[in-house]
């Protein structure tokens, strides 16, 4: 008996999702902080809407795996393990759960599951970029909001709405056309 862990459509659908991450990762705006605005996040939600919880969390662990290993994906066309223990290591480490999140909640078929799975997803990613941030530069709580949170706010909102929006396209689309 031949079990598979993921179908190669599947394989296929992660490998796409893992590299829009990835060149979403390169428009980037760098900030004093050390944590750049970039657009990732939206591959990230966008992988769990579509892809569903498993394979949206395995599409931003890919992600992770490639850039730990050195290749260039991440923002600024960086790479290497350093980026993930480093100021901004804990918001790249939330990834996978974010979209693990994400697709457990948009899994539920209803506009309220969705957009509490965003903002619950996007909580966690601060929480844990604070977090890290915190234990990387020794900064205090009200410093790390500032620099961590509160230019994030805006564009992290529209960003949840234009994943909802096209995340439920994209899924319909894909199942229309039976992939």
């Amino acid at each position: 008996m031949d079990h598979q862990m993921f179908s190669v459509r599947e394989m296929c659908h992660i490998a796409v999702f893992t590299a829009l991450i990835a060149a979403l990762a390169q428009v980037s705006i760098p900030l004093p902080g050390g944590v750049p605005v970039t657009m990732q996040t939206l591959g990230v939600l966008l992988a769990g809407i579509v892809l569903g919880a498993r394979n949206g969390a395995a599409a931003a662990l890919c992600y992770l795996l490639i850039g730990a290993m050195g290749a260039p994906v991440f923002a600024g066309f960086s790479g290497g393990l350093a980026r993930l223990v480093g100021p901004a290591g804990g918001f790249l480490l939330s990834y996978p759960l974010m979209a693990w999140i994400c697709g457990r909640f948009a899994g539920r078929g209803s506009r309220g599951y969705m957009a509490a799975g965003l903002l619950i997803a996007s909580a966690v990613c601060y929480i844990m970029g604070c977090v890290m941030y915190m234990a990387v530069t020794g900064t205090g709580i009200r410093a790390v909001v500032a620099a961590c949170v509160l230019p994030f706010l805006a564009g992290d909102a529209l960003k949840m709405l234009l994943a909802a929006w096209l995340g439920t396209r994209l899924k319909h689309a894909l199942i229309k056309a039976g992939t």
